[in-house]
């Protein structure tokens, strides 16, 4: 699997920012940011690599000793976002927050030279493309500046320091390691991109592809 490079420079995922007030939307818009939360987070339950609310120092220790690539998703523990993307570095393991609005989800960009980074239904899609699965995202290099989550027990210094990010491998749960069934998904999904609903499979087989239409 060839993973993108991105960058990442170091910012405290606590500090910073003040929270204003907005406007609340319209009953349609909640209704349908409900169904797309809820859709994105059954994904990433059936995932295995989904961690749940675990401390950015938590998600440090899983991947320490991982190699480079090796990443796993997490909710943020700021309270603006939903969701970080965790990730092992060649300088040490590292977080991204998940920007999300009006039912698309983009990885956290501080670089003011850069416009909205390709955005994505759900967070499956968006990781899959960054470790290759997918297209490269037109009017973008594969290097990109993106807002690191810092760990709560870590000490970085002030200054922007810019980090490789590459994505290889999920980290999977230890209590959610994939069954069979979900690795032959996984395999199908990943040589039937383009039709898998024209398989000769009985019904409920189409449906459980379906349910996880992604090769991550």
């Amino acid at each position: 699997m060839v993973a993108r490079t991105v960058t990442v420079f170091h910012h405290e995922e606590r500090g910073g920012g003040s929270c204003f007030p907005h406007p609340s939307p319209p009953p349609q818009e909640l209704a349908e940011d409900l169904c797309c939360i809820t859709t994105n987070f059954k994904y990433l339950q059936t995932s295995g690599w989904y961690w749940g609310s675990i401390s950015a120092s938590e998600a440090r220790e899983a991947l320490l000793q991982k190699p480079e690539g090796t990443f796993l998703m997490r909710d943020s523990n700021h309270p603006q976002y939903m969701l970080a993307l965790s990730v092992q570095t060649r300088c040490g393991p590292t977080s991204v927050r998940i920007e999300y609005s009006q039912g698309s989800f983009w990885l956290d960009s501080i670089s003011p030279g850069l416009p909205q980074l390709q955005s994505f239904p759900d967070v499956v899609s968006l990781i899959q493309h960054y470790t290759g699965s997918g297209q490269t995202p037109q009017g973008h290099s594969s290097n990109h500046t993106f807002t690191e989550t810092k760990p709560d027990s870590e000490k970085h210094t002030a200054k922007d320091c810019g980090v490789p990010l590459k994505l290889k491998h999920p980290l999977h749960k230890r209590d959610a390691f994939p069954s069979l069934q979900h690795l032959a998904r996984l395999a199908i999904n990943r040589h039937t991109t383009d039709c898998p609903d024209l398989l000769p499979l009985p019904k409920p087989l189409l449906q459980y592809l379906q349910d996880y239409p992604f090769s991550i």
